[in-house]
C-alpha cells in the first residue's frame, strides 16, 4: 500500500464512528435515494432474478450492502452471496455492527466482510454478477489498476455500479453553488460532526483531483464495459454510472 493510500485509510479509521451520521446530515439524507436507484438500475441491467454474487468494493460502513439486500427482497430477487471489501478496519467494524442481522441470518444470502484493496481484489476472475463502489473510487490511488480489477472479476454480462462525486465541469449557477457548498460548507459541517476537520477538507480536494464522468466512462469503454445508465444528481455533484461488461 502506498504512503498516500495508507494516509487515506488511516483517516477513514479515525472518522468511522461518526461517518454515517455526517453523511446523512451533509447530504440531507438524499444519498439514500441515489443508492436505491443504483440497485434498481443494476437489477434492470442484469436482468436476472437469481444473482449469484454481489461484490461491494470500498464498502465502508456497509450502506450499499444493506441496500442491495433490502432492494433484492423488495423486488423479488435472490442474492446468493454478498461480499464487502474495504481497506479500513475501523469502517468494517462499524459495518459488522450495522449488518449484524444479515451476518447472523443466512436465510436470504451469505454475507462476508473482508479487508482488501480495490487494486488487488482477492476474488476469482469472472465470478461476480454485480460489482458496486459507492463514494470510494476517488479514494483509490491506483485508479487504473482498480478498474482493471473490476473488469477482471466481473462475469461477461456482469454489471458495474459506480456512485461518485465526479470532477464534472460547472455549467451553470446551480452547479457553481453546489461546488461552493461542497468546497466550503461541507468541510465545516463534517468537521464539527466528526471532530476531524482535516478529513472533511479532504473531500472537496479529492473531487478536484478526480476524473469527470465522461472520462471515467471512456476508461471503462476501453476496457470493454458498455455504458447502460449514467445520470448526475444534485446539480451534477453526484453521478450514478451503470455499465455492462461485454
Amino acid at each position: 500500500m502506498s504512503d498516500k493510500q495508507e494516509q487515506i485509510v488511516s483517516m477513514f479509521n479515525e472518522i468511522a464512528p461518526s461517518y454515517d451520521k455526517a453523511n446523512r446530515v451533509m447530504s440531507l439524507g438524499i444519498d439514500v435515494s441515489w443508492r436505491v436507484m443504483a440497485c434498481k438500475k443494476a437489477f434492470e441491467a442484469l436482468g436476472k432474478d437469481k444473482i449469484e454474487c454481489v461484490l461491494d468494493v470500498a464498502c465502508g460502513t456497509g450502506d450499499m450492502l444493506w441496500h442491495w439486500n433490502n432492494q433484492a427482497q423488495k423486488s423479488g430477487k435472490q442474492i446468493v452471496q454478498m461480499c464487502g471489501i474495504d481497506p479500513s478496519n475501523g469502517m468494517l467494524e462499524v459495518a459488522k455492527q450495522k449488518l449484524a442481522p444479515l451476518l447472523n441470518d443466512r436465510t436470504h444470502s451469505t454475507l462476508s466482510l473482508e479487508i482488501g484493496e480495490a487494486k488487488a481484489l482477492n476474488i476469482e476472475s469472472e465470478s461476480v454478477d454485480i460489482l458496486s463502489i459507492a463514494y470510494g473510487l476517488r479514494n483509490v490511488v491506483a485508479l487504473e489498476s482498480a478498474l482493471d480489477e473490476f473488469v477482471r472479476v466481473l462475469k461477461k454480462g456482469g454489471v458495474l455500479v459506480i456512485l461518485e462525486f465526479m470532477n464534472n465541469k460547472d455549467s451553470g449557477f446551480l452547479q457553481q453553488f453546489m461546488r461552493f457548498y461542497t468546497r466550503k460548507i461541507l468541510p465545516l459541517v463534517g468537521g464539527v460532526l466528526s471532530r476531524n476537520y482535516a478529513a472533511y477538507k479532504y473531500l472537496p480536494n479529492s473531487i478536484q483531483d478526480f476524473v469527470s464522468a465522461e472520462d471515467l466512462k471512456g476508461k471503462l469503454e476501453n476496457r470493454g464495459v458498455v455504458s447502460y445508465f449514467m445520470k448526475g444528481y444534485s446539480a451534477n455533484i453526484s453521478t450514478l454510472y451503470v455499465g455492462i461488461k461485454s
